[in-house]
């Protein structure tokens, strides 16, 4: 992050949006929202009170999920 607080790489966005929620897509359409715990350089993430979405609706809550980061089209935080 620079001097007056713009995000200069990827992760430094991805490291503002701790304990924060975040909406995510994976490959095959499925998208995912929950609350980011953490992440490593590969983009593996771990989410808390994790919901499964279908057209923005949830179908099922899932809690705590892992989410392998080759699997992921984008992460909106």
């Amino acid at each position: 992050m620079n001097a007056q607080g713009h995000v200069q790489r990827p992760l430094d966005a991805l490291g503002k949006a701790i304990n924060s929620p975040v909406l995510i897509k994976l490959k095959g359409e499925r998208e995912f929202r929950g609350i980011l715990k953490s992440f490593d350089l590969h983009l593996n993430l771990v989410l808390n009170d994790a919901e499964e979405l279908d057209n923005g609706e949830t179908v099922r809550r899932l809690g705590t999920v892992l989410i392998r980061g080759d699997n992921i089209v984008y992460i909106s935080p």
